[in-house]
Parts: structure tokens; sequence; C-alpha cells
């Protein structure tokens, strides 16, 4: 009776839970703080110093008059004052707005008809996709060193074409519009592929059922894609709008290898003329002003892209 009432004393006293080893709540927020911190100190350390820093740097040159042999005095505001009377400031401005309006909403448009088409039933899909979107891989050098030999107006590849079609040749190197129409098109081969990319994975997240119902209440395909498919893209819309806008405003690439600027200045944009008042044409107090064009860039884009962010904010929510 003792034996077994000492066995069912041990069971009973085995049963009994053991002292728990859970890491106590603070110490674990902590330890998960510190891999936070130790994945974000890195990224957060390349920010500083590679944007932040030269950002800060460069609005304290924009303020000086500093030539390329390092002598320099203070100049206040006066780089800025410059750039209101600087005729090919304006002009590079104005370029830069003309390959705006013909890159981003166009760009946007054919990306957006290109994804409807490949997000549909269509043999190959995956190849045609695959081929629209690989120009995106090739730099913008390698692009524009492309245009460069496609566009030549003495043995390039378009106007060997148009000859063979019997069209005149086109003088793309010697024509300000011309040029500032095969960058365009560069531009379009290039960026077409990131709008198709966007779009394609905003309308794999709308819902089939939506559409089939508009389709069961008599709804055409123009009206299901108006009405339906187009607002609910609300989101991919405005990152692509934003993105584009920056890119085109920073575009300096494509448009270096293919014209340099030219002709004369007529495919010069601004961050290109940055360029060419602070590096390629090394004349006294060049340096500080083309920082002082760099932070009008750096100013107009941020004002762009806040401006676009408010009035999006409330129309771009889908449920």
């Amino acid at each position: 009776m003792t034996s077994a009432t000492g066995r069912i004393g041990g069971a009973t006293a085995s049963a009994e839970p053991l002292p728990s080893r859970r890491r106590p709540a603070g110490r674990f927020r902590a330890s998960s703080g510190a891999a936070a911190s130790a994945f974000l100190v890195p990224n957060v350390v390349l920010i500083v110093v590679f944007t932040l820093l030269p950002l800060v740097y460069a609005a304290v040159i924009s303020l000086q008059d500093l030539d390329s042999l390092g002598g320099s005095s203070w100049a206040g505001l006066g780089n800025y004052a410059r750039l209101v009377t600087d005729p090919v400031f304006w002009q590079s401005v104005a370029n830069t707005g003309v390959f705006t309006l013909f890159t981003v909403p166009v760009g946007m448009a054919i990306g957006l008809g290109v994804a409807v088409l490949l997000n549909g039933v269509l043999p190959g899909r995956a190849v045609f996709r695959t081929i629209i979107f690989l120009p995106l891989v090739v730099s913008g050098v390698a692009t524009g060193v492309l245009g460069a030999w496609m566009f030549d107006q003495n043995n390039g590849f378009v106007d060997d074409l148009l000859t063979a079609l019997g069209l005149p040749a086109v003088q793309w190197q010697s024509n300000g519009g011309w040029a500032m129409t095969a960058v365009v098109l560069m531009t379009l081969w290039q960026r077409i592929g990131f709008d198709m990319l966007i779009y394609l994975a905003g309308l794999q997240g709308v819902d089939p059922a939506v559409q089939e119902a508009a389709s069961t209440d008599g709804a055409t395909g123009w009206q299901r894609f108006r009405l339906i498919t187009f607002p609910l893209l609300g989101p991919s819309t405005f990152f692509l709008l934003v993105m584009n806008l920056i890119y085109s405003f920073q575009v300096f690439d494509t448009v270096w290898a293919m014209t340099r600027g030219g002709p004369g200045y007529g495919t010069t944009t601004v961050v290109s003329y940055a360029y060419r008042v602070a590096f390629d044409e090394h004349g006294p107090q060049l340096l500080g002003y083309g920082a002082a064009v760099g932070i009008v860039v750096y100013l107009v884009t941020l004002l762009i892209t806040g401006l676009q962010w408010r009035f999006s904010a409330g129309r771009d929510q889908t449920d």
C-alpha cells in the first residue's frame, strides 16, 4: 500500500509543471530591437554618406564662386540670381519639359496597353513580357550609344531604313527637334518595360469577380476597363507618375551618350546643363554655378513629388 501510494505520489510529483523557461518580454524586445538595428545601420550609413552629405556639400558649394582649380569665394545667392537671367538654363528647362511631356504620359499609356494585352490569354505572353522588359536592364549609357548608332544621319540604321522605303533621310544629329525626337524614342524603348511591369502587377490584383459581374450586367469591354479596371489601378498610376517624373527631371546618361546635349543646346536637359557648366566647359566660377543648378533640380523634383502626393493621397485609396 505504501509503495503504491509512493508510486502514485511519484506520478503526481512528476506531473507537476516544470518552471517556465520563457525569455522575459523585455529581453525579447531588446534582442529584436538590436537585430533590427543591425540590419538598418548599414543602410542608414550608406544614405548618410552617399546621399545626405553630398546634398549638403552641394548646397554649400552652390553658395560659392568655385573655379576648377579650387579657388573659391563666398557668393551667397549670386549663383541662383544668375539662373534667372541665364537663357541657356531656361532653354534646358524647356527641353526637360518637352522630354517629360513626350515620355511620361506616352510611356505610361503604351505600358498600360501592353500590360492589358499581356494580362489576357495570349500565346507566348511570357516571351513577349521578357522581350519588352529586357531593355530596362540595359544601362542608360549603352542605350545612348545604341541610339547614337541607330540615328546617325550619315550611316545610321534608321536613315538607311527610311531610304530603302523611299522616304527622305532625317537630319537626326544636326536638327534640334529631330535630335530630341531620337532621344525620346530611345527613352520610350527603354522605359516602357517598367511601366508594363507595374501595371501588370496591378492588373493581376484586380478581382475577376468584379469584371464578371459587370459583364453580366451588360458592360462592354471598354466600359469595364474605363469604369472598373483603370480606377482600381490608381495606386499603380500614382507610383509610375512619381517615378517617371523623377527620372525625366534627372535624365542624363542617355542624353549625354547620344547627343552630349547638342546640336547646340537642342537636347540639353537641366542635369546635363549642370554637368556642362560644372565639368565640361572648365570656366571660372562654374563649379558653384553647376551646383546651384543641381540644387534647383532637387527642389523642383521634391516639390512635384510633394504636390502629387498631396493631391493623390485620398483619391488612390482602394477597398
